[in-house]
């Protein structure tokens, strides 16, 4: 029964030579578990709140896909011609179910299964991946989009082509599970291998940490062609000792910081640039104070989508020898685009 909590998985930069396990490209979604019982069908998040409401024509598509009574990990996705479009799923954690409704139909999502927890009255989670997978390609087999069985192979140099060339079609790298794992709700028991590289970025503003006092984040902008600084994501991951060193390192960019200051319009909306509230976390004030564009720091990154990187940053170092006005766009590795048509039918 609901709820439960994913199995999730640790970091790491290399993909892992071990005997005894399997690989599977990681997708860039929503987790969700999928209950089914009859007529009855729940989407719980990873963080156990239900998204069934939010996509209603999973549900319908589940119903006709799966058997009555089963229980489901995986990925719901959506699917553009250009690979994989999270900003799409997000549009979808709205409060009106008209908008939900008109998106479900415009830009339909998927769900992409890599674990079977449960069949009839089988709890399968002690079992090991092994037969948890031959039981998941027993239950999916003939399957029919929008729902689908992921990839999987114990070939590591399969799924190293597989961390290439999926990139484009908007996957972040590759999941790595020992044949006799159990599933273990809520620990990191898997391998995550995911792309990283690095881009000097202009600090045009911080954030207060929520204790009060310390840097929270800072916030990153890069100049596109024209000459103007986009907010491109933020950097967050630091000791709160280091929390307390930036307060000094920033402070000589903050006086005059509002002259000028491409952000300035932002500093009171909260419908564009760093105001942006996350759809998970509504009430979190996102107030931010401006620096003097004028700091660059280098950062980690796995993945650009859009205009912005798709996860939090991890901050490198601050560079002091780069000039901000080159810190654009052009510097960034783009993966070439590849069709979503083949990571299905891997």
């Amino acid at each position: 029964m609901p709820p439960v909590k994913p199995m999730l998985a640790k970091l790491a930069r290399e993909l892992p030579a071990s005997e005894g396990v399997s690989y599977e490209p990681k997708w860039d979604g929503f987790r969700c578990i999928v209950f089914r019982d009859g007529d009855e069908v729940v989407l719980g998040s990873r963080n156990e709140k239900p998204l069934t409401r939010y996509f209603p024509e999973l549900v319908e598509s589940v119903k006709a896909a799966l058997p009555d009574r089963v229980v489901l990990d995986g990925e719901i996705v959506i699917a553009s011609e250009s690979g994989l479009d999270f900003d799409a799923l997000q549009l979808r954690i709205h409060p009106a179910e008209s908008r939900i409704k008109r998106l479900a139909a415009e830009i339909p999502s998927s769900f992409v299964a890599f674990d079977l927890l449960a069949m009839g009255d089988d709890d399968l989670r002690a079992s090991p991946f092994s037969a948890r997978r031959a039981g998941l390609e027993a239950v999916l087999d003939g399957v029919k989009p929008p729902v689908y069985l992921t990839p999987a192979t114990t070939d590591r140099s399969l799924a190293a082509d597989w961390f290439d060339r999926f990139e484009g079609a908007g996957l972040d790298g590759v999941v790595v599970k020992p044949l006799g794992l159990p599933y273990e709700e809520d620990k990191r028991t898997m391998v995550k291998v995911k792309h990283e590289r690095t881009a000097d970025c202009v600090v045009a503003g911080f954030r207060w940490h929520k204790s009060g006092g310390v840097v929270g984040s800072l916030l990153l902008g890069l100049f596109d062609s024209e000459g103007s600084l986009h907010h491109v994501g933020v950097t967050a991951s630091f000791t709160m000792a280091r929390r307390k060193e930036l307060v000094d390192e920033v402070s000589l960019y903050r006086a005059g910081a509002g002259e000028n200051h491409p952000w300035s319009g932002w500093a009171t909306m909260s419908t564009e640039g760093p105001n942006v509230g996350h759809r998970w976390a509504a009430k979190k004030d996102m107030s931010f104070e401006l620096l003097r564009p004028d700091l660059v720091c280098e950062v980690a990154y796995d993945h650009l989508q859009g205009e912005r990187f798709r996860h939090a940053t991890t901050f490198r170092r601050w560079r002091p020898d780069r000039d901000p006005s080159s810190c654009t766009y052009d510097q960034l590795d783009t993966a070439v685009p590849s069709e979503l048509a083949a990571v299905f039918s891997a």
